[in-house]
């Protein structure tokens, strides 16, 4: 069987789409969708159906495409246990990450660092998502965290943490309490940031996926950070995460869909091919194991969250 017809329908299942699967992997939507149509033919099922909402599996195709993921995340793993017994790496480990990601996130990365078999250092780099993907292709980062809002088919993910989200709308009566249902938030003018961080592009899928138009208000924040004060000082609405949120918001409350919190995702992506794929799985492994015990819990009350001690790191990026 075809490796690569694998991985080119493993890229289109996570993109939804054939031609950002071929611009992921730098090939041209006719070979892309030949590999594909070769591997449905070994198989003797039709993996996918197009429509003109996009492309989406087949019920063959949802029993089928869970099995090329592990297929393909355990022929990686043989392949880079075999490179780091052949040609053991050094250096550090040099990890990107969004300004969405918490300095508790990061302290769980170094901590993560430290606890590998072979101990190694953690170079950081905060920048605007592209120029971390960019960085990443080029070879100048082993590993990115940021929030799970872009599929990169062509790279190894998991996801490392998951929190809810918050909407801030000054227009709420003061003293309304429990959350609020995505159709009702709908109604407000929501404070947008540039498109750098993740944050815009996760608010504008949870409306688009939800068939729900986006209203926005006409100016730009400049970060989160900025976004939070001018939903306190009563300009828009804003969808947050909750840790990013300042603890007294008094028009603050949790976004649900269906009575089902909303959430947002982070995640790790590095190479398949990188040197040190085998510590980088060791990595990200500890990462997400160490995360969901030392980060911030939802409060009883249902309010934000708010920043607890990771344990000693370093200082990271703000």
């Amino acid at each position: 069987m075809n490796i690569e017809g694998l991985r080119y329908a493993q890229a289109v299942s996570r993109t939804k789409s054939f031609s950002a699967a071929a611009r992921d992997y730098g090939v041209t939507q006719p070979a892309l969708s030949n590999g594909v149509a070769r591997l449905e033919d070994e198989l003797g099922v039709k993996l996918f159906d197009r429509s003109p909402r996009g492309v989406k599996p087949t019920v063959h195709g949802a029993r089928v495409l869970p099995m090329i993921d592990r297929a393909l995340e355990a022929l990686d793993s043989v392949t880079a246990e075999a490179r780091r017994l052949t040609s053991p790496p050094s250096g550090a480990i040099r990890m990107g990450v969004s300004p969405l990601i918490g300095a508790d996130l990061v302290g769980c990365a170094f901590s993560a660092a430290r606890t590998l078999t072979h101990p190694r250092d953690l170079v950081l780099r905060e920048a605007d998502l592209d120029l971390l993907r960019a960085a990443l292709k080029d070879g100048e980062l082993d590993v990115l965290l940021v929030p799970e809002v872009e599929p990169m088919p062509a790279y190894r993910h998991r996801t490392i943490f998951t929190e809810p989200v918050v909407v801030i709308d000054p227009a709420v009566a003061p003293g309304t309490e429990g959350p609020v249902e995505l159709n009702d938030a709908a109604g407000a003018d929501f404070i947008l940031v540039p498109d750098t961080c993740g944050l815009t592009t996760f608010t504008t899928q949870l409306f688009r996926d939800n068939d729900l138009p986006l209203r926005t208000y006409p100016g730009e924040a400049a970060s989160y950070r900025v976004l939070d004060e001018w939903a306190r000082l009563g300009v828009g609405a804003a969808l947050l995460p909750s840790s990013k949120v300042t603890p007294d918001h008094a028009s603050c409350r949790p976004l649900v869909r269906g009575g089902t919190p909303v959430e947002i995702s982070y995640e790790a992506v590095w190479g398949r091919d990188n040197p040190l794929g085998a510590d980088l799985e060791e990595f990200v492994g500890f990462l997400a194991d160490s995360a969901g015990g030392r980060l911030p819990a939802p409060q009883p009350d249902g309010g934000a969250l708010t920043d607890q001690p990771a344990g000693p790191s370093p200082a990271a990026p703000q």
